[in-house]
């Protein structure tokens, strides 16, 4: 009897011990998360290096199995999928949303006024992580931002741009709905081509020349190879936001622990990703320059004209939407706050310094 007794509360002690192993098995979850960015484009490190932090802290409740841009279905289709729930997450850059909803334009670059420093801020403390959440929650996602660049290289291609009059009549490839428009004021025609695609269009003479990313990001693409003039600073795109679109239905079974893990690895790599971003555009501007390419900077009065148009423009996009509207209003609100103390503190501040901004009223009266 004693020994029956031994022997069920042996099989008691397994069987418990069983269940809390197959219970913990089951508490982890497994996502799968690809990227809009291939394997061959640099961008798509801020996106691994989310994954593999998530992977650290919370792999015992969630293991991330990322997969590059374009093994699992084309970058276009990822924001679908993850809507749906087909994947629970996928990186990406919001303007390539902007045709659903043109907030997602300002959300992922803008066009002369924010610099990296900015979005930092904005995002952190000035509101601009809850209309992140606001917009991408219209399509049944939770968003996190997590990765910062600062402006882009600017035009490169094989026809000098010394000024905007060599803007007239160009062909240039250029991302973002606001700053087509900017382009098209300035006499140039705004040809949409995947970042991809760039390279080709330039060596072949498709475009008279190209933008995509930043000059560490552009160097690695191979556009040295192909490109003999380089036209600064990328006002078109003066800083830019990535991060990661989750399924809600997907967010919402993760623990409020497990959920703050993943807030924590975005806000880690936000600031990573801005400092390796420089670190690798400061090593690729030299081997830019030793690689032979002619290096042309606008004029203060060129950038001065460009600063009205994207004026203009802003104030134009946000009367088509109320959204857009709303977004334009809280970094305008922003830089009037923030220029207090920025001006201030000169020459030590952060933020990029400007006189001209967007009408706050014009826009106001759109909301």
């Amino acid at each position: 009897m004693k020994k029956m007794t031994k022997f069920a509360l042996t099989s008691l002690a397994a069987g418990v011990a069983f269940a809390a192993l197959t219970t913990s098995a089951q508490a982890q979850e497994q996502w799968t998360m690809t990227s809009t960015w291939p394997d061959n484009l640099d961008l798509i490190k801020i996106d691994q290096h989310w994954a593999d932090l998530v992977n650290k802290l919370a792999g015992d409740e969630l293991q991330i199995n990322f997969r590059a841009g374009g093994t699992l279905m084309p970058g276009t289709e990822v924001f679908d999928a993850t809507e749906t729930g087909s994947i629970e997450a996928a990186g990406d850059w919001p303007g390539y949303w902007a045709g659903l909803n043109p907030a997602f334009s300002p959300l992922a670059t803008t066009t002369s006024l924010f610099n990296g420093v900015d979005y930092l801020n904005w995002i952190q403390q000035w509101g601009g992580r809850e209309l992140y959440e606001e917009i991408y929650g219209q399509y049944n996602m939770v968003y996190l931002p997590y990765g910062i660049t600062n402006n882009e290289s600017g035009f490169m291609g094989r026809t000098p741009i010394e000024s905007l009059a060599d803007l007239e009549g160009k062909r240039l490839r250029l991302s973002g709905r606001d700053q087509g428009r900017v382009l098209e004021q300035l006499g140039g025609s705004q040809v949409t081509l995947a970042g991809g695609e760039v390279y080709q269009a330039i060596e072949r003479g498709v475009i008279d020349a190209g933008e995509f990313s930043t000059p560490g990001v552009d160097f690695n693409a191979g556009f040295a190879e192909v490109a003999d003039y380089w036209a600064t600073p990328g006002w078109h795109q003066s800083a830019s936001v990535f991060g990661v679109m989750i399924n809600k239905d997907a967010w919402d079974a993760l623990s409020e622990e497990t959920q703050e893990k993943l807030r924590i690895a975005a806000d880690a790599t936000m600031a990573w990703s801005l400092s390796w971003s420089e670190r690798e555009s400061s090593e690729a501007t030299q081997k830019f320059i030793d690689a032979g390419i002619t290096i042309n900077q606008f004029s203060a009065e060129d950038l001065e004209r460009i600063q009205e148009i994207t004026n203009e423009v802003i104030v134009r996009g946000a009367c088509e939407h109320a959204d857009h509207a709303k977004v334009y209003h809280s970094m305008i609100t922003y830089l009037q706050e923030y220029g207090v103390w920025r001006d201030v503190s000169a020459p030590f501040n952060m933020s990029r310094t400007m006189d001209n901004l967007p009408s706050l009223e014009e826009i106001e009266a759109c909301l």
